[in-house]
Formats: C-alpha cells, structure tokens, sequence
C-alpha cells in the first residue's frame, strides 16, 4: 500500500494548492495524511474527500517577525513529532512537505533516514515575499538568512516543485539542479472553475444590469485593492451602472473598508467576506471582468495568479500587471494588462474593457485557448506520473486497508 503524508503550515481543505495535489493523489490510488494547522473551529482529525487530516493544535495569529518566527518553530518541531510517530505506524513511501516555512522540510528527517522519499512543495520565493512584505533590502540579514535556508531545504528534497517558470528560474539561479524542480501549476480544480461544472454548482449566477468588475482573493495591502479603489473611483462617472464586488478576508479589511469610505464609493462597491470556491465561481460567472491589481514587488513580478486561471476558465476576461510572470504564459493580445502598482493605469485598462467590448472578447477568446494547456486534469497527471517516478513504482494499491486514524 503506497502511503503518503502532505505536511502545511496552513489549514486544510482551506489551502487550494495542497487540496488540489492530496485529492489528485487520492484519486489516482494513493493514500494520503496530511499534518496541517488547526483553526478554532475545527476537529483534530477528519477525513475529508478521503483525505486523513490530522491538525496540530496551533494557532496562526496577527503579529510581527517575531510572532511569525514562533509559529513557524513551534509547528516545525510539532509536526516533527507527529509525522515521525505517524511514520513508525504507517511507513510512508512519500513525504510533501510545502512551504512556507522552506525549512519546514526538516520535520521529514525521520522518514527521510528510513528511506522515505521527500517532495519541497515551494509555493512562494520566501525571500521575495519577506522582501515584500516586510519591505527588507535585498541585503538584509534575514533575506540572506532565508536564501540560506532555501538551498538547505532544496538539498534535503528529492524533488522539488514550484508554480511557475519564472520561479523554477530563480531557484535554479540559486543552485537548484534543473532536473530536481518540475514545475506544478495552480490551476484551478475544474468542478468548481469550469464552464461546463456551473450546472452542477449549488450558487447559481445573479444577473445584473450596468458594468462589474470583481476581485477575489486575500486582502492584504500588497494585492493592491487600494490601488483598485483608486481606478474604480477615477472612472466611476465614466461607466454607468458601475458596481465592484470584491471576495475575501485577510489583515487590511479594515483598511480597506476605510478607504471605501474615504474615496466615497459606498455605494458601488460591494465587499462579501470570504465565501466558498461554488459561490466565487458563481460571482465569476456574474461579473464582466476580473482584476488582479497585485503591487509591484520583486516576488509579484514572478508569479502567476491562480486568479488569471479561474477568470478564463470562467469565460471572464482578466485584467492583470504586466509582470515577467504573467508574460512566461500569457502574452499582449491574450489578456488585459495594465503597469503594475499605477492605479491610472488600472483605471485606464478598465475603460478599455468597457468600451471596447469587441477587443475585449477577441483577447479573452486567445486566453481561454492557452488556458487549455495548463488545466488542471493536466497539472495533475503530471504530479502523479513525477510521484509514481520518484517512489519507483505505479500509483494506487487498491486495497480495503483502513485510514489512518488519530
């Protein structure tokens, strides 16, 4: 029976990329555990789409470096603890550890000694996001820290995996083999972003008169909403019926709901909270077009949103920055781009959606045909063919054994 254990500092099913690859892995015959963070309102085992999850007791809260530092090493050592007492019982053929923390990865020590196989899951450049975040210099003592602890990490994984080319180029740039970093992309799961999963979806579509542009994702200060007010203020009296509804929770929800108050703009634009990944898709389904206002940012000028993907897998054209990343996939003719960080920009990218609806489709046409490529039910036979390779044998074992249980 081949047994895998996914380790997250973060909460499950919440995290879409690790949710994606554990039911892509279950699917496909593996069993697979998963060590992840426990929310106050969740039990310390379940199983979730037959996925075994088993949640450590901490939580993550709003705080400094410092705050972060703890958290991050005291779920190290507890993860540690209990995938190694997991692995006595279960022998796990494969760990997935992702990031962040990179360093994380030491929690797989055990299981690596015993001849398990470990896969560093790097979502994100923790370099680069610290750098955007925190607003370090390139050389600040902790982002060489990190850089450190990067290839540290990458030297104790057997295979690496990351989103996006543009990643995959800065890790190797940094002494990742090429031939250990293959590249997973996060594209959206298609029973929930695809046109041909909206008949099943329990959130139907709401119709609307007039022009919506909708944002979904963490609100945080470096997705840029702030400067999405700007365009949607600068442009209000340009486009009639004009309505922005924006998903989402995160540390700047105050702040945001601020600077609607200070920009006026009460009236039109619409903020939901988080909701579910039926009802995203639905308000996808809703709106006229998607933003993606993300800062400019070392890290953001490599990454490629998963947002983009869910857009056009929607039949909704993106509006997005004009990043490295973006570009690695999508080029000018296939999306809606704007300078990143420019709020006139955005505002002026806006305008051209709406007055110019013929253009508009004509790109979104070229985008849904190159978002073909990187769907999803691809992504994951390429996941499952890199592991069935990396453990040396064929995925599945069938079998009537019982989950893991706590």
């Amino acid at each position: 029976m081949t047994r895998i254990c996914m380790v997250v500092f973060s909460h499950y099913p919440d995290d879409p990329r690790v949710r994606r690859e554990a039911e892509a892995l279950s699917e496909a015959g593996f069993f697979v555990d998963v060590i992840c963070l426990k929310d106050q309102n969740q039990v310390p085992f379940e199983t979730v789409d037959n996925v075994s999850v088993f949640r450590l007791p901490l939580e993550r809260r709003r705080g400094g470096k410092l705050r972060y530092i703890w958290e991050y090493l005291a779920f190290i050592l507890m993860a540690f603890s209990r995938l190694t007492s997991l692995h006595v019982r279960h022998r796990y053929q494969l760990v997935h550890v992702h990031n962040m923390p990179d360093i994380l990865v030491v929690s797989a020590i055990i299981p690596r000694l015993l001849g398990a196989k470990v896969i560093l899951d790097l979502h994100d450049p923790m370099p680069e996001a610290f750098m955007a975040k925190y607003h370090f210099p390139d050389a600040h003592p902790v982002i060489q820290t990190l850089r450190f602890l990067e290839r540290l990490s990458i030297r104790l994984a057997h295979l690496v995996l990351t989103p996006n080319i543009s990643f995959r180029n800065l890790f190797i740039s940094r002494g990742c083999p090429p031939e250990k970093i293959e590249v997973i992309m996060n594209s959206p799961q298609e029973r929930f972003f695809s046109l041909d999963a909206q008949s099943s979806l329990r959130a139907e579509p709401v119709k609307h008169e007039g022009f919506v542009p909708m944002y979904h994702g963490t609100i945080i200060e470096r997705y840029g909403l702030g400067k999405a007010l700007e365009a949607i203020a600068s442009v209000r009296d340009r486009i009639p019926g004009l309505v922005f509804h924006v998903y989402g929770n995160g540390d700047s929800v105050d702040a945001f709901l601020k600077r609607v108050t200070e920009l006026d703009l009460g009236d039109i634009v619409h903020y939901h909270g988080r909701a579910a990944p039926e009802v995203i898709a639905a308000a996808i389904k809703s709106a006229d077009v998607g933003l993606i206002p993300n800062e400019h940012s070392l890290h953001w000028d490599l990454a490629v949103p998963t947002r983009l993907f869910e857009y056009l897998s929607l039949g909704k054209p993106a509006i997005v920055p004009r990043t490295r990343g973006i570009l690695d996939y999508f080029d000018e003719q296939s999306v809606c781009y704007f300078e990143s960080g420019n709020a006139q920009s955005l505002a002026q990218a806006i305008l051209d959606v709406y007055l110019h609806p013929e253009k508009t489709q004509a790109a979104l046409a070229r985008g849904m045909i190159i978002n073909q490529q990187y769907r999803w039910k691809l992504q994951a036979a390429n996941l499952v063919a890199l592991v069935a390779e990396l453990i040396g044998r064929d995925p599945g074992g069938g079998g009537t054994e019982l989950r893991a249980t706590d």
